[in-house]
């Protein structure tokens, strides 16, 4: 009977042995293609008169309010807003209560046209001086008229400062891009990493242009008025449209969204680097000059020498086009890019990139292909603990649709896919992880499909070490056990 439950007991520890072991050889996983297909919801365009781009209530009431950063490390806020018939004030009152605004910032007023397009009165004022982790009300317009939102500053930059992120790209005005947003707010997160593709706004002709910019800004107006929205250009912003006399790229998007690009030395205000939390968030421009000397190029190499894993470990760099893809869509796009920045992001240790432009969902595993120089040298992505993970997230909810056509095999490099519309969040504990979560939104339902535990390139070499330890702590426990009975 000993013997018995000897065995018993030896052929127990064995089996949770090998299951270990197997367990820790087996630790990855193939890629997945994911088969849902949605089923309602098409495409089109919110028509004008829908109200989710209600005009606000009151003569001339400020409209199309929204917050980004306003410095390198966020204790400022731009606030932009825009009032329809005339300037109107162009003071904002501002304080820890909405029933006294103790403080105002005085902002700047501009207006363009496209076209036979007039704009309306661009206000930009920038609000700074601000506390962490602080609530502030602030007020802007005239009289009854007069508007009243609010918005968090972040916590003090810190290696351990938690922080929610949301990601949202290729958003348009459809029905799909509401239902994106209403999950979004959903989600807890406190400032959106947007990755370029705003409104959509150049598929249409003439005067309908700048209208589609106007709805676009009233339509976003329930998140962006009371959040950070960290602002990156897409191609849709490009506007290049000669037939129409419009030959300035970027001119709608550059009066309308600012950015904090002068408080990161940067010489243009499409490319530009924050740090929020236990962030480093720099935004690069794909349809901007960016090869070697050029501004683009020369900055990017100074501001990653600027970065402090010290301070702010989590390092993230968000753009429109993505440099791995293995979407028929825009297939190959982001090579030339990738040719010259990957190294860097290797080299830096960049935790997770951030694209869009491809009009469905794709993370990869760590790879790079950095090792390939023409001649000899691998010429194919390899796996690569130094690299960051790709992630891409056009999957907003535009007009143009989903691009449902993934590259059969599967590569190697490419972990999930899926052709849906929907949003990320990427959920920082501390120094050491971050939880992140794909929600699908197809057919207005939102589901958790895709999320994974992102371990910090910096301090999680650390971590990694310490898990190697305990577990052959673990194993060492077991092995005794195993011998001390009598194996």
């Amino acid at each position: 009977m000993w013997k018995a439950k000897g065995m018993g007991l030896t052929l127990l520890h064995l089996q949770l042995v090998s299951f270990v072991f197997l367990r820790f050889v087996y630790s990855g996983s193939a890629g997945v293609t994911s088969r849902f297909l949605r089923s309602e919801w098409p495409s089109t365009d919110i028509p004008l008169d829908n109200e989710a781009f209600a005009v606000p209530k009151g003569y001339n009431a400020p409209q199309q309010v929204h917050i980004t950063q306003g410095d390198y490390d966020g204790k400022a806020v731009l606030i932009t807003w825009v009032t329809a018939e005339a300037p109107g004030s162009n003071t904002l009152h501002y304080g820890k209560s909405d029933s006294n605004y103790e403080f105002t910032a005085e902002g700047t007023v501009t207006n363009y046209t496209f076209y036979n397009y007039q704009s309306g009165f661009i206000h930009h004022s920038l609000v700074d001086g601000l506390e962490y982790d602080t609530k502030y009300f602030y007020k802007i317009g005239d009289g009854e008229s007069a508007r009243e939102f609010w918005f968090q500053t972040p916590p003090e930059i810190g290696p351990n400062a938690a922080y929610k992120f949301g990601i949202i790209g290729d958003l348009g005005q459809t029905y799909n891009s509401l239902s994106t947003v209403e999950h979004y707010m959903r989600s807890g997160a406190q400032t959106v990493l947007f990755v370029g593709d705003l409104s959509y706004a150049d598929r249409y002709k003439y005067d309908d242009c700048g209208v589609r910019w106007d709805t676009w800004g009233r339509f976003v107006e329930r998140s962006t008025a009371y959040q950070p929205w960290i602002w990156s250009a897409g191609n849709h912003e490009i506007e290049y449209m000669p037939y129409m006399g419009e030959t300035v790229p970027f001119k709608s998007y550059l009066h309308r969204y600012k950015t904090p690009f002068a408080a990161s030395s940067s010489t243009n205000p499409l490319w530009y680097a924050i740090r929020r939390a236990s962030a480093h968030i720099i935004v690069l421009s794909s349809y901007s000059p960016f090869v070697k000397y050029t501004p683009q190029w020369r900055w990017l190499g100074e501001e990653l020498k600027r970065v402090d894993r010290e301070k702010t470990p989590w390092l993230i760099v968000i753009m429109h086009v993505p440099i791995y893809n293995s979407n028929e869509a825009h297939f190959m796009e982001g090579e030339s890019m990738r040719a010259v920045y990957e190294s860097l992001f290797v080299h830096y240790k960049v935790d997770v990139v951030f694209a869009g432009h491809v009009h469905a969902y794709e993370r990869s595993y760590r790879i790079s292909n950095i090792h390939y120089n023409v001649s000899s040298g691998d010429c194919y992505p390899v796996p690569d603990k130094s690299a960051p993970v790709y992630i891409t997230v056009g999957d907003g909810g535009n007009q143009e649709g989903l691009a449902g056509r993934f590259r059969d095999p599967q590569p190697d490099y490419s972990a999930f896919r899926e052709a849906s519309y929907g949003h990320s969040t990427l959920e920082i504990k501390n120094r050491t992880h971050a939880i992140y979560h794909w929600n699908r939104n197809d057919d207005g339902k939102k589901v958790a499909t895709d999320s994974f535990t992102l371990y910090n390139q910096y301090w999680g070499g650390n971590n990694r070490r310490r898990r190697r330890k305990l577990k052959k702590n673990y194993l060492h426990t077991v092995f005794a056990e195993v011998f001390s009975n009598g194996l």
